[in-house]
């Protein structure tokens, strides 16, 4: 096989100009989305490689996309995030694009610097994946080049935004615990902290409201602090039957909170999470919990950005992405 496949090849195996390769491998308008698939299986087939320094100087593009995640989204016990950007930088080659990961550190936060791959005019296009604080999403919305909210959405609607549909997951997830009986269900989560909490808080509650259970003030438990560090969890007086818990890395932690004090679960009270990562296999017994389709939001968020550098005034506002509850072992019937 040719190490040095073009364009031209390709274009030779399928019968069509090479100007319909290079707008098929580009994602640009002019070819349906039958022979864009057919072209770029091939280009993949025959080891075809994007001549990305040669386009950048012709084009005037660095085909480099940014993704930007806050510092406290990337310790050593966070995976969701990570997970993700993975999702995004094997779905970028297609484009003919690189992913550059600059992680936001709490300073340049607060500080409001503009991050470095911006300065240095490194990139195409910036995903924001995480939320960030209101001052620096007004930081962001000065940035001059297409941009990109994923996993958060913010009243700053002149941002496009691709999230999972956390009301309706958490709704969902909080209609199966009433169904096997539970009535004192407890919402785990800083419904101060992130868009995404706050919409999982706020599918919980309308499950409540549609049984006629009453929202207990007790049952709302802190996670973490205003800085999104995570804390122990106090809880209540009375305990619930069941707990929500707005991600799996916090039912982790929550179970192992529980434990300690000797409760088991699920014969004790029972836990579900949001996310379907890693922690939801690490807990013992595994984690019933809604799965996030991080490869349908990845897809959707290269799309979008890639849309956006074609046409700077390319719109697709907030895009929610269905997810679905996976049951485990860590729920009982009452």
């Amino acid at each position: 096989m040719k190490s040095n496949i073009t364009m031209k090849d390709i274009a030779n195996k399928l019968g069509v100009s090479s100007v319909t390769v290079s707008k098929a491998l580009s994602n640009k308008e002019g070819v349906s989305d039958e022979l864009k698939t057919k072209i770029k299986k091939l280009a993949e087939d025959m080891g075809y490689r994007y001549n990305t320094a040669a386009k950048s100087i012709k084009d005037g593009l660095s085909y480099n996309i940014g993704v930007l995640i806050p510092e406290r989204f990337t310790g050593i016990n966070q995976s969701f995030y990570m997970t993700v950007y993975q999702h995004i930088s094997l779905h970028l080659e297609q484009y003919g694009y690189f992913g550059i990961l600059n992680i936001l550190s709490s300073e340049e936060e607060e500080s409001l610097s503009f991050p470095r791959l911006y300065n240095e005019k490194k990139v195409d296009g910036i995903i924001i994946l995480g939320q960030v604080s209101k001052p620096y999403i007004e930081t962001i919305q000065s940035m001059d080049l297409p941009k990109l909210f994923l996993d958060f959405y913010d009243e700053h609607s002149a941002i496009d935004s691709i999230v999972s549909d956390n009301f309706y997951g958490a709704y969902e997830i909080t209609n199966y615990l009433i169904r096997n009986n539970h009535k004192k269900i407890a919402f785990v989560g800083n419904i101060y902290s992130t868009s995404s909490i706050q919409d999982r808080f706020l599918g919980y509650y309308k499950s409540l409201l549609e049984h006629g259970l009453t929202l207990d003030p007790q049952f709302i438990l802190n996670d973490r602090d205003k800085r999104g560090t995570y804390i122990d969890i106090v809880l209540p007086k009375e305990t619930p039957t069941a707990f929500v818990c707005n991600c799996d890395q916090v039912a982790y932690n929550l179970y192992d909170r529980l434990n300690t004090l000797g409760y088991r679960i699920p014969e004790d009270c029972s836990v579900v999470g949001f996310d379907n990562d890693i922690y939801a296999t690490l807990t013992s017994p595994k984690l019933t919990t809604v799965a996030v389709d991080i490869e349908k939001m990845a897809q959707l968020a290269l799309k979008t950005i890639m849309d956006k550098i074609d046409n700077p005034d390319h719109k697709n506002g907030r895009i929610q992405v269905q997810g679905k509850i996976i049951i485990r072992d860590s729920v009982r019937t009452l």
